[in-house]
């Protein structure tokens, strides 16, 4: 059954891009919270001295100091997933060396749409309820992904039983909803994403498709309001680090083939060294040995 960390790196993963502000638990990732020795009866100056975290969410730390342990490491295995799901992707979850831990990246479509205030001009907006109605459809779209992740995490689960009973025998079992490996939801979560349908908030505050050929999304569906940068170049404005120096895969078509992931740029080549267990045998009993194989493979990174 996954640990507790994964079911809260889930929840990070979920709750995080909703919340993308200066305050934020993900900066507990990158720092030594993880450690229990930092929690120890008369350490509450600890929670203080966290970097990233507001006031409130150093009160909530003082009060449930046995958790920050495992809300750190939640928190360090959501990055972990994220930079798997999008490891051949242009925006790879790269983190930065402050409390923002993702820098302005999270932030973009927050301070377009944010709950509170809906950043429109005034031909745009012809009354103040049109601007409580549009405000409404972002939230509510905010919250719908919420629930969708909820939902990801629910119908992943698998029942787990156990069996009791004299000699081995199942005249008694005890049956739970378990958790899916964590990989297996950030699976789902991904192909979420990836299929996420474009959306437009008409003069009316409501939710459109952009392009009306297609279906209309469902209940269950992933949607966006704003595409997101193409992350080619470094910018500051928007958080993107750009993909100089990134892999990329020469002969794929696909995004982390050098075409996409290089922006038209080009890419370099060079040879590297890769090392691998390669003659393994199996030996009664019971263990595998292997031989180490070495071989110069050619790589190629985006100028």
């Amino acid at each position: 059954m996954p640990s507790l960390p994964a079911l809260l790196a889930l929840l990070f993963i979920c709750w995080a891009p909703l919340r993308a502000t200066a305050s934020s638990w993900w900066s507990l990732a990158m720092s030594p919270v993880q450690r229990p020795e930092m929690f120890i009866i008369g350490a509450q100056p600890v929670c203080s001295q966290l970097p990233g975290l507001s006031a409130g969410q150093r009160k909530l730390c003082q009060l449930y100091q046995e958790h920050m342990a495992y809300i750190g490491e939640g928190a360090r295995t959501g990055i972990r997933e994220c930079q798997h799901q999008f490891r051949q992707r242009r925006w790879n979850c790269s983190t930065v060396d402050d409390a923002s831990v993702f820098g302005r990246v999270l932030q973009i479509g927050r301070m377009k749409y944010p709950c509170v205030h809906l950043a429109r001009s005034r031909s745009d907006i012809r009354s103040g309820l049109d601007l409580v109605i549009a405000q409404h459809h972002v939230c509510r779209v905010r919250v719908q992904r919420l629930v969708l992740f909820s939902q990801a995490v629910y119908k992943t689960a698998d029942v787990a039983c156990k069996c009791h009973g004299v000699s081995g025998s199942c005249s008694l079992k005890t049956c739970w909803l378990q958790l899916a490996e964590f990989r297996k939801v950030g699976d789902q979560l991904k192909e979420k994403y990836d299929s996420a349908a474009a959306m437009r908030i008409t003069r009316r505050g409501k939710l459109e498709l952009v392009n009306s050929r297609f279906k209309p999304p469902t209940p269950e569906d992933l949607v966006y309001v704003d595409p997101s940068p193409d992350y080619c170049l470094r910018d500051e404005s928007t958080g993107s680090l750009g993909t100089r120096g990134r892999l990329c895969n020469k002969t794929s078509e696909g995004l982390d083939g050098c075409a996409l992931m290089c922006c038209g740029r080009g890419y370099d080549q060079f040879k590297s060294v890769r090392t691998e267990r390669c003659h393994c045998k199996f030996h009664w009993c019971c263990f595998v040995r292997c031989k180490k194989c070495t071989q110069v493979v050619d790589q190629f990174v985006c100028k």
